[in-house]
């Protein structure tokens, strides 16, 4: 019997392992069918608020999170942070530096800050937040009964919309659940804007590729 080539893993292309269908507007679509939107949140230095006022805004995000009628994720993206290019710009101040006393001074700046990263990564943090709707589907079984018994009938109603208008109706279902969410954090004390279609891909790329994109300065 010959041989089948089999697809080695390497050859196989990274889009097979992603859910992502499409990013447009703003919206993530999932190969499911299903939404979603992702904010960026601001941070809060909540060490460094009295007890009263950490008493508040935790008890504020807790009646939000109670007030949701629908599921929410959190995640923290740290990200390593590239200075090279930082670098090469104090170098390069330093040989157009005239003055031996600057130029010194910008010699030993530039050499403890490549002491200090090269012991301490330098991070950076961002806060998000998943908002998804997902569209409630009715089974196949479901869908060929329904047609069966409208058949007896005689009806020729269509089993659902057009795709056009069923999804600007799921977009606005989206855009509401967005608008609470924007609202409830904003009563936390936290400033949340959507992500557009070029951060949301930027935003995967260093998800799948940490090792290979980090920020440049």
């Amino acid at each position: 019997m010959p041989n089948t080539p089999q697809s080695s893993p390497a050859s196989l292309s990274t889009q097979q392992f992603i859910n992502i269908e499409s990013i447009n507007n703003g919206v993530i679509k999932l190969k499911n069918g299903s939404y979603r939107k992702i904010l960026i949140v601001s941070g809060i230095n909540f060490d460094l608020k009295s007890n009263e006022e950490q008493e508040m805004i935790t008890y504020a995000f807790q009646r939000f999170l109670n007030s949701s009628d629908f599921t929410l994720q959190f995640f923290i993206h740290s990200r390593k942070l590239n200075i090279k290019n930082y670098l090469d710009k104090v170098e390069k101040r330093e040989s157009q530096e005239t003055n031996e006393l600057l130029k010194n001074q910008i010699f030993e700046y530039r050499e403890f800050i490549k002491a200090f990263v090269a012991q301490n990564a330098i991070m950076s943090k961002n806060f998000f937040v998943v908002v998804p709707f997902d569209p409630v589907s009715i089974s196949k079984a479901g869908s060929g009964l329904k047609k069966a018994v409208l058949g007896l009938f005689g009806t020729k109603k269509p089993e659902i919309e057009s795709k056009k208008k069923t999804e600007e109706e799921y977009l606005e279902q989206l855009d509401l659940r967005i608008n609470e969410v924007i609202d409830g954090l904003n009563q936390v004390g936290l400033r949340t804007i959507p992500l557009n279609d070029e951060e949301l891909s930027d935003l995967f790329r260093n998800l799948y590729n940490p090792s290979t994109i980090e920020k440049k300065s």
